[in-house]
């Protein structure tokens, strides 16, 4: 089992709430990388710490956050409260702040996963002090074209290679409307589903779903515990999305942010249909920024980390930390 320097798992005070963080280094002193995970309310450190710590961990301060309701920052007594966009951006600026001032640091390094890309693109224009650089991998940028392009990709699939019984699963649900299916998170589940056994979700495997992309990991990683972290963590994924889902499908970020002022690499993977690639880099391609650089990873769709886990790690290490 491998040991480092700085492994601590802690509660800290934020915005009114107690929420879980993960920090890992071998160089404690080092710059600060905070993971903004996506979902909303499915967390990445089950996969985040053990296929990156052997590349990040000896040249930053790899730090993994449960966000407001979700993993072990999940309170059962709290399922019965909102949340809103807004609180959760002033979370993400209390966690930043809490670990500059831990870390006797000005600013850190962000990487923002789907959802975590979300946060972090409401997060940037706001408090851009506080950024040394942003890590967009899986990004989100138009919620209704994001929605019907991704149910398009998975209907079309399904229509060249005569699958039937998906076919009338998604005639079922219909093509969404403004972002939103008119079955709801349920179909968006099902749309969501199908999208990762074809290839253009977590992965870019065939016969890969969205329940066990995400438990195997939650449960071999060591992590989380089995009782009673499973119970928090499923019932946080659907805490948020029932709060958030309506909100997040509304944004249009390359009608809103078309300009930041902090570095900006975007780790997409060609086949993502979870938020299309194509989306992504037409905003990427308008947007302005002190510096900016598109990342591709060609073998991977949603979540090159988990495709790629060696390139990932040595491309990040070598853009953000000049390490090779």
């Amino acid at each position: 089992m491998t040991s480092y320097v700085l492994d601590e798992i802690i509660d800290i005070p934020v915005n009114g709430d107690i929420q879980n963080i993960h920090l890992r280094s071998n160089r404690p002193d080092g710059p600060v990388l905070l993971f903004v995970h996506g979902g909303p309310g499915e967390c990445d450190r089950s996969w985040v710490m053990p296929k990156q710590s052997r590349y990040l961990a000896d040249c930053c301060v790899m730090v993994c956050w449960d966000q407001r309701m979700a993993g072990r920052s999940y309170r059962r007594a709290q399922a019965h409260r909102d949340i809103d966009l807004d609180m959760l951006v002033q979370d993400m600026h209390d966690v930043v702040t809490y670990l500059c001032r831990r870390f006797h640091k000005e600013k850190i390094f962000i990487v923002g996963h789907s959802w975590g890309s979300i946060l972090s693109c409401l997060y940037l224009p706001r408090y851009p002090q506080t950024v040394a650089a942003y890590v967009g991998m899986g990004q989100y940028v138009n919620g209704p074209e994001n929605e019907a392009s991704s149910y398009d990709m998975v209907y079309d699939y399904a229509r060249r290679h005569g699958l039937t019984r998906a076919l009338r699963q998604l005639d079922a649900i219909g093509r969404p409307v403004g972002g939103m299916y008119a079955g709801g998170l349920k179909a968006m589940l099902k749309e969501r589903n199908l999208m990762n056994k074809f290839g253009g979700g977590t992965t870019d495997k065939q016969k890969e779903n969205i329940f066990s992309a995400t438990l195997v990991p939650f449960v071999t990683s060591g992590e989380y515990r089995l009782i009673p972290d499973l119970y928090r963590y499923a019932h946080g994924v659907f805490y948020n999305l029932r709060q958030l889902w309506e909100p997040i499908v509304k944004l249009e970020f390359d009608k809103t942010l078309r300009q930041v002022a902090v570095p900006v690499y975007i780790f997409q993977g060609d086949n993502d249909q979870n938020t299309p690639t194509a989306i992504a880099r037409r905003w990427f391609d308008q947007l302005q920024a002190p510096y900016k650089e598109w990342v591709p990873f060609h073998k991977s769709a949603h979540s090159p980390i988990l495709t790629e886990p060696e390139l990932w790690g040595m491309t990040l290490r070598a853009k953000l930390f000049n390490r090779p």
